[in-house]
């Protein structure tokens, strides 16, 4: 993990007087040992699996500080799903697909859609920050084969998929 993630989590932690726990620090290391998207029930697997102590609780209040203080990002898939991104930091432009059939999220980054967010927000009087793009789309593996084993593996895991409309 980058030491600047903990030095950043440690000054927050200290400007809202909270205080470090084991708990706490066994958390953050699992969540950015993996460049992955993860939601808050396959992050609590995994501490499970580190510390069989940790609550649930522990989890989301942990996952909560975290999106506060700027280290994590929520993307919200919809239908009260959310997901966690841990490496948006290295990456300001960040730009997601997700496959409405099977869950799967496809990180992209495309310097088209760089190029026009900076023109729009310079038109418009703004300077960008960071860019954040979520598209929707339907995966060709179900239309073209027949089946798609990452929507196998989503069922086979027990993750909760997203209704077609």
């Amino acid at each position: 993990m980058d030491s600047g993630i903990k030095e950043r989590l440690d000054e927050f932690i200290r400007r809202k007087g909270l205080r470090r726990t084991v708990q706490r620090e066994q958390i953050v290391d699992i969540v950015f040992s993996k460049d992955e998207h993860f939601t808050a029930d396959e992050l609590f697997g995994r501490v499970r699996k580190v510390d069989g102590e940790t609550s649930r609780a522990t989890v989301y209040r942990t996952l909560a500080l975290l999106v506060e203080a700027d280290l994590l990002r929520q993307i919200d898939l919809g239908e009260s799903q959310i997901t966690y991104d841990p490496n948006f930091l290295e990456k300001p432009s960040h730009n997601h697909l997700v496959c409405i059939d099977c869950g799967n999220i496809v990180e992209f980054e495309d310097g088209n859609v760089d190029i026009q967010t900076d023109c729009v927000t310079r038109r418009l009087g703004f300077r960008t920050i960071r860019q954040s793009i979520k598209i929707e789309a339907s995966c060709e593996q179900l239309r073209l084969n027949g089946r798609c084993q990452n929507l196998i593996d989503s069922r086979l895991s027990g993750k909760r998929l997203r209704r077609k409309r």
